[in-house]
């Protein structure tokens, strides 16, 4: 038996990014984001999500300068950190995730709060100035902006896309109103709609430009 499809990767990714530049209109977006974008239609096949992005401030400079500086790429799940592409973390940026440090399940046992939440107080010593990645707890991006209107330092990117029925669509409509008065530069998914690959792949998305923006170096002659 055999069936008619591609085989060599390059072909498909070819071929996939040609069928997503034919079906999906990027004219809303800002130059900038349309990489992004791109490949979190990639990540889902849903060309749909686009009109639902929202940002505040310039998210793909922030993110690039913070990847470059080597930044902590903080996660609110395993699924999220086990999706992003270390290969192309050039500054050895550490990927953290929280959910299962020690004193975690206690603390939200006892707070009545979700161990997402109660991870997040582990977030604290490497939050300024780095990027942090949601993509499952609602309850944890809600905690993030609790954490920084209390005063803790801000990070330098949030990507939010929590998924769910309860508290996803309402996270992110936060987010997106609380982002101007804290400073916060985000990239989010209106709605229920989110999930881990989506985190993951905005994240990568934005270490790929960091890639392409930076200067081939020669190699020494012997």
């Amino acid at each position: 038996m055999s069936f008619d499809y591609l085989r060599r990767p390059e072909d498909i990714t070819r071929r996939s990014f040609e069928t997503i530049g034919e079906e999906v209109d990027f004219s809303g977006l800002p130059e900038s984001l349309r990489p992004v974008a791109m490949r979190l239609v990639h990540a889902c096949a849903l060309p749909n999500i686009v009109p639902d992005l929202a940002w505040c401030g310039d998210v793909a400079a922030v993110g690039i300068a913070a990847l470059e500086s080597g930044a902590p790429i903080l996660c609110d799940a395993s699924m999220v950190a086990q999706g992003i592409d270390a290969t192309r973390l050039n500054a050895g940026n550490e990927v953290i995730c929280t959910l299962r440090e020690s004193g975690v399940a206690e603390r939200a046992k006892a707070a009545g709060i979700t161990r997402s939440a109660a991870a997040l107080d582990h977030w604290l010593d490497h939050l300024d100035g780095a990027i942090a990645v949601i993509g499952n707890a609602p309850t944890a991006l809600f905690r993030l902006l609790e954490m920084i209107a209390e005063g803790a330092p801000r990070p330098a990117l949030i990507l939010g896309f929590p998924v769910g029925y309860v508290g996803a669509a309402e996270s992110k409509a936060a987010l997106i109103a609380e982002a101007p008065s804290h400073g916060l530069t985000c990239l989010t998914l209106r709605g229920r709609f989110g999930g881990s690959a989506l985190a993951a792949a905005a994240l990568n998305a934005l270490a790929r430009a960091q890639q392409a923006q930076e200067p081939v170096t020669q190699a020494a002659n012997p």
